[in-house]
């Protein structure tokens, strides 16, 4: 934050480092506290962005959390990192929140690197329950008595890991504590059966409620006793078949005791509740309800805009975003996918939860019946489409790099295998900016390239993607097609493009070739104007245009790769590959990412970072500064 933002007076927050200060405060107290975080955290994302409405929807949560659990040495492993902007603000983070998701600062997300109250990285969604009781195992094994808790959205119980999770609580021994938080969103509104389901619970508050106050005076009396699971266990089954014949619900049904629905906005009773089952024996579940945006209207309003909406102003509500925005990349996929199926009805869009994100809103308007959300479940994602693809359809199955990495086998086994037409489209793919390492797409290339039967795409500029969208109609197999977050570049001159599936002379020239694939062929074309190199945008990787390869290895004495992906396995790989295959003498020299995971910071930072702006390139090509 600015100067001026630290030296805001808050009646308590200025004098909370960590939890052990909010601790010395009466519970009376605590929504004063939970009043002047929500303020800071609004004050904050005005001028330096970051995810919003999922964090103001946590405040309580997070207060009453730290106020009954003694962290860091109890654990809470956070699902995602949206949510958890409060849990940084009350561990020690306050006085550098300002550098949140920036360059050098701190990161977009809980990770133990960065403090030892991040008891787990939280980028992808639906792994808490499974890393928390896998840490509750451990304090058991180790002969720990510390507490771990989970806290997961209902949004990431759309994933099948989460699942996977609960059923393996069900079965070891353990205490584990899982927090529900069910605000009925993720990014987008949840669609789909289990969203339907909480409401159904919710809807049985009274009885979930008087089942509780019971409990809770049997165990004063010492009718029951915590410690013997047994009489406890027919404690709940005989107060069910007396008071409803109302059946199980899914937690109770895996024998994990379900608390709740409570309000996730009254942090005095979040307090009185985690008190009271904080060293019940046994797994168990506290399901809260919230509202994501909570304590800021805008937000409340419109929950799915105000995500991530970047610099606002706080008194007005109005978002700082340019009328002259340029085009994104998303925003020619959404538009193209439209104009193909509103072409061919064989096509339909499908998204693990991204409808927004990318893009398939604008064709889910017109055609509603042919896109389906279907939650976070990427290998789900991928199936499913393949599935459609077996019966004739031609589903565009649009996942984040990164995310798609949760779907590898499914894409080996469900699709390539059985050379199904489904359409890969990867968003997000290279560097993606203030997410950082969990979010950046730069494996893809390399894990997908092994794939037997797989076509493998990425576009230079917006028509190239709309091109390679329409291709993929004509190939009766399946095809994947990358590209990046962000802006549009327009195309450097008017090219003559001749076969889709060849690579493409962007520059002539003599002594050394530059081989570029995707995006950052722009950059890649900047860094060779002056020079006396030639370019030529790949376009695939896969089939690699050997034809021309064949051409460049007799014409040019060094060959430079270039892409926005891991140096190992990539475009660069595949070319040095060949040319030994091949026995060329000519050197490749191939530029990449190295063997690391990236950092967060803006795409310019980040690319300025690793050598693969424009002038890094020109460095490298010039023999200043190369990778080892």
């Amino acid at each position: 934050m600015h100067q001026a933002d630290s030296a805001v007076e808050y009646q308590y927050l200025n004098s909370i480092d960590y939890p052990g200060d909010l601790k010395q405060l009466p519970v009376e107290a605590l929504p004063a506290v939970c009043a002047e975080v929500r303020d800071f955290i609004i004050q904050n994302l005005s001028k330096h962005p970051g995810h919003l409405a999922s964090s103001l929807g946590t405040v309580e949560l997070t207060v009453a959390l730290h106020y009954v659990f003694d962290t860091p040495e109890d654990r809470i492993v956070w699902d995602v990192g949206h949510q958890a902007y409060a849990h940084k603000i009350l561990t020690g983070r306050r006085k550098r929140f300002h550098t949140n998701r920036q360059f050098k600062g701190l990161a977009p997300f809980p990770t133990p690197a960065e403090s030892e109250y991040d008891a787990f990285v939280a980028g992808h969604a639906s792994n808490s329950i499974s890393a928390a009781l896998g840490e509750q195992i451990a304090t058991q094994l180790l002969g720990d008595k510390r507490q771990v808790v989970a806290v997961i959205g209902d949004g990431a119980m759309t994933g099948g890991l989460a699942f996977e999770g609960l059923n393996n609580t069900s079965m070891d021994k353990n205490n584990l504590l899982i927090v529900l938080n069910d605000n009925n969103m993720a990014i987008d509104p949840i669609r789909g059966g289990f969203t339907q389901y909480l409401l159904d619970i919710t809807t049985s508050a009274g009885y979930n409620r008087l089942r509780w106050r019971l409990y809770l005076i049997a165990k004063r009396l010492h009718l029951i006793d915590e410690r013997k699971k047994s009489r406890v266990q027919r404690f709940n089954n005989s107060l069910k078949a007396i008071l409803t014949k109302q059946p199980k619900n899914i937690f109770t049904g895996l024998n994990i005791r379900y608390f709740g629905p409570a309000d996730g906005h009254n942090v005095t009773d979040l307090v009185r509740i985690l008190r009271e089952i904080k060293d019940y024996q046994g797994p168990r579940v506290l399901h809260i309800i919230t509202k994501k945006g909570k304590g800021y209207k805008p937000a409340e309003e419109d929950q799915t805009l105000w995500h991530a909406p970047g610099e606002f102003n706080v008194e007005t509500g109005e978002r700082q975003t340019p009328d002259d925005r340029p085009l994104l990349w998303q925003e020619v996929f959404g538009t193209e996918l439209l104009q193909i199926a509103r072409e061919d009805r064989r096509v339909t869009g499908i998204t693990p939860a991204m409808l927004g994100g990318c893009s398939m809103n604008i064709m889910q308007r017109e055609l509603p019946e042919r896109v389906f959300d279907v939650g976070i479940a990427e290998g789900h994602a991928v199936t499913f489409s393949a599935g459609m693809a077996k019966e004739g359809l031609v589903p565009y199955c649009n996942v984040y790099s990164s995310f798609l990495q949760r779907a590898y086998d499914s894409i080996i086994h469900d699709v390539a295998l059985q050379r199904l037409h489904v359409v890969l489209c990867i968003d997000r793919a290279g560097i993606v900016g203030a997410d950082g390492s969990t979010h950046h797409g730069l494996l893809d290339l390399a894990y997908l390239r092994p794939v037997p039967n797989l076509t493998i795409g990425a576009p230079m500029d917006g028509e190239e993607l709309r091109k390679m969208m329409r291709h993929a109609l004509t190939l009766d197999g399946p095809i994947a097609i990358r590209y990046p977050r962000g802006t549009v570049p327009q195309p450097l001159a008017p090219l003559h493009d001749g076969n889709l599936m060849q690579a493409r002379c962007m520059k002539e020239g003599e002594d050394t070739a530059v081989l570029s694939i995707g995006a950052i062929g722009n950059a890649a074309a900047e860094a060779v104007e002056g020079t006396p190199y030639a370019h030529y945008d790949m376009r695939w990787l896969k089939p690699l245009d050997t034809a021309l390869l064949d051409v460049v290895t007799t014409r040019f004495r060094r060959i430079v790769t270039i892409e926005d992906g891991v140096r190992s396995g990539g475009l660069g790989s595949a070319v040095a590959e060949y040319v030994a295959d091949k026995g060329c003498n000519c050197s490749v020299l191939r530029l990449g990412v190295d063997d690391c995971f990236v950092e967060h910071g803006s795409t310019k930072e980040l690319y300025q970072m690793l050598g693969l702006d424009a002038d890094g390139i020109r460095r490298s090509l010039l023999n200043e500064n190369q990778p080892s």
